[in-house]
């Protein structure tokens, strides 16, 4: 006979389901679960494992420890911010200090302990009964099938994560070309290990239909099991950015400021996101987008800067170092950043940033912000519509803007006029309509769409010049010389025309050709006559993101013993040099055509082969 089913199985298991059920948690919300399904699977193939594995759950409950002390943070973040733990909240939570977390709670610390107790309660209680239920154990022959299925299937699994799947993958293997076109057919030996994954790198990609068996995100979102594949991504994030951190630890400048600069000075950089040359009113746009800034005397908007490539996290470090252009491609880089070489001349540095600090998106730039003295990442909610607006910078910046520090630079890093743009601005800015304001998930590949994500774009371009223009304002504020840059780390097409694409990542000028502009202050133009000469004598010059590094640091006349003045827009040594951008190669900018309404940048010869 059966033996009756007793109230630990019955408890025990019911907790495993509820728990199994918190990726659904945004049902409760009126919220769709995106590739739901999948996420069902992987959550019975991953129980399937531990059961099988440590055939009780008196030995894998253990395991699931990490598991039920997120719970709290996974509701608290899809109630709030709409959506669950990712590597950039791992990212905060272990940079975040006891203090500033004791700050952050206030008097709902307490709440805190009581859940972390509570939690820890119920995890306790569910080792007790999974302890004292004996008959949960699998002992049954089938045990071992399923094992020997699983192996199977992992054997398979493996095999497609080498190969790449036909839709995701565009991996073409250079050894497999040359095979075929000098070698003809060839039998190969798998003699070691290294001749093994040679061969599996000439095999073709899996055809498109088995995307879903390798849907890394979906399996992430799972529960339990997601939960250690994101802890598995935040520590190779982590090595990441300790690999980076470790190419330039060393490295030094050996950067002073010139004499006769002994006065108070402050420098503010506003690295901005997706904005777009022809989209502001400044640069000739029809519609009034930038009211505020179109008021300021003491600005200069370049006309010709250029991106090398449309990716944050590749155009931030050129922007911010020297690094050429044509290795931005490649990870890391030797050397340290404008940050490391103000702070050599004595200038105190704030890197305040309403993106965020962790993700495949991100890593580059985190490695530039921890340079600076002080860093603050303020968006805990990614990219989503519960992103703070950017006026969130307002109070960090006047907060280092007050510090005792005689010199300062001040890097701000800001959402700007990132998807979604109707997230990017509160509702009295969301003047041209139709918009896509105040909608959640609009089917932005939709083109009846076209107009209202043009509007809305307009609409966060608007915002932005309200925040500029504050920002400048603050810095009117104070009495010592002040200068503030803005560049965006690159531009987007937008359904241009006849043109189909939209974002960025398709080769296009509108992409390539970014917004930026130089405001100083009157005790800046006192203090440096000539440089503001030659500012405006190279407002319509050429220009390339790789100006940048050189021209902030000889703003304040900051000399080093490689230093190359012919980069420096504020130096009479300034000198046209080659711009290349990422399109289809490396593609000389300026001898290239553009290709239809999507304006594609063509070079008229062959483009310079990349380096990865």
């Amino acid at each position: 006979m059966h033996k009756p089913f007793r109230l630990p199985q019955f408890y025990l298991l019911t907790s495993y389901f509820l728990i199994s059920c918190l990726p659904f948690f945004d049902y409760l919300l009126g919220k769709p679960v995106e590739h739901a399904s999948r996420i069902v699977a992987y959550e019975i193939i991953g129980w399937l494992l531990l059961w099988n594995i440590f055939q009780s759950p008196r030995w894998f409950h253990y395991l699931l420890l990490p598991a039920f002390l997120a719970i709290p943070v996974e509701i608290y973040l899809r109630l709030y911010f709409g959506q669950g733990i990712s590597t950039h909240h791992l990212g905060i939570i272990t940079e975040t200090s006891p203090k500033e977390a004791l700050e952050f709670l206030g008097h709902k610390v307490w709440l805190l302990l009581l859940i972390i107790i509570t939690i820890m309660a119920w995890w306790w209680s569910l080792l007790r009964a999974a302890k004292a239920t004996p008959s949960l154990a699998w002992r049954h022959s089938s045990r071992w099938i399923c094992l020997a299925i699983i192996a199977s299937i992992s054997i398979c699994w493996s095999y497609g994560l080498r190969v790449g799947v036909a839709s995701a993958s565009a991996k073409v293997s250079t050894s497999a070309i040359a095979t075929s076109a000098n070698e003809g057919p060839h039998v190969w030996q798998i003699r070691s290990w290294s001749t093994l994954q040679e061969y599996l790198d000439q095999q073709p990609a899996l055809p498109n239909w088995t995307e879903a068996l390798y849907d890394l995100d979906s399996f992430s979102r799972s529960w339990p099991a997601g939960i250690w594949a994101r802890a598995i991504d935040f520590y190779q994030e982590r090595s990441f950015l300790a690999t980076l951190s470790e190419k330039s630890r060393l490295f030094r400048f050996h950067a002073q400021q010139a004499a006769g600069n002994d006065f108070q000075q402050t420098i503010v950089v506003v690295i901005g996101e997706s904005s777009r040359y022809d989209r502001w009113s400044l640069n000739g746009y029809q519609r009034i987008t930038n009211p505020y800034l179109s008021q300021e005397t003491n600005l200069v908007s370049f006309s010709d800067m250029i991106t090398a490539v449309a990716a944050t996290r590749l155009s931030v470090p050129i922007i911010a170092t020297r690094k050429p252009a044509t290795q931005s491609l490649k990870p890391g880089f030797s050397e340290k950043s404008f940050l490391s070489a103000y702070q050599e001349a004595g200038f105190k540095t704030f890197w305040i940033s309403n993106q965020m600090s962790f993700g495949q998106f991100d890593t580059p730039t985190s490695v530039i912000a921890k340079e600076a003295d002080v860093t603050q990442f303020l968006n805990l909610g990614g990219f989503t519509n519960n992103s703070s607006y950017d006026q969130i910078l307002f109070t960090p910046l006047q907060n280092a803007l007050n510090d005792s520090a005689p010199n300062k630079l001040i890097v701000i890093h800001s959402l700007g006029n990132h998807w979604n743009y109707s997230h990017r601005y509160p509702q009295s800015y969301d003047k041209w309509k139709p918009s896509l304001f105040g909608i959640s998930n609009p089917a932005y590949t939709n083109l009846k769409n076209k107009e209202a994500l043009n509007n809305s774009y307009d609409n966060s371009i608007l915002y932005n010049d309200w925040i500029l223009a504050r920002m400048i304002a603050q810095l009117k504020a104070i009495p010592h010389m002040t200068a503030l840059w803005y560049v965006s780390d690159h531009g987007q097409t937008l359904y241009d025309g006849s043109c189909n694409l939209a974002f960025h990542g398709h080769n296009t000028q509108f992409e390539f050709h970014i917004p930026a502009f130089v405001w100083y202050s009157d005790q800046y133009a006192a203090q440096h006559p000539q440089k503001i000469q030659q500012l405006k004598a190279h407002q319509n010059a050429k220009l390339t993101t790789e100006n940048i590094f050189h021209s902030v640091v000889d703003m304040v006349d900051i000399r080093y013993p490689d230093e190359k003045l012919d980069r420096s827009i504020f130096s009479p040594q300034w000198k046209f040099h080659t711009r290349y951008v990422d399109s289809y190669g490396w593609s000389n900018y300026d001898d290239a055509h553009l290709k239809g309404d999507c304006r594609e940048v063509i070079d008229n010869k062959t483009p310079l082969v990349q380096e990865k």
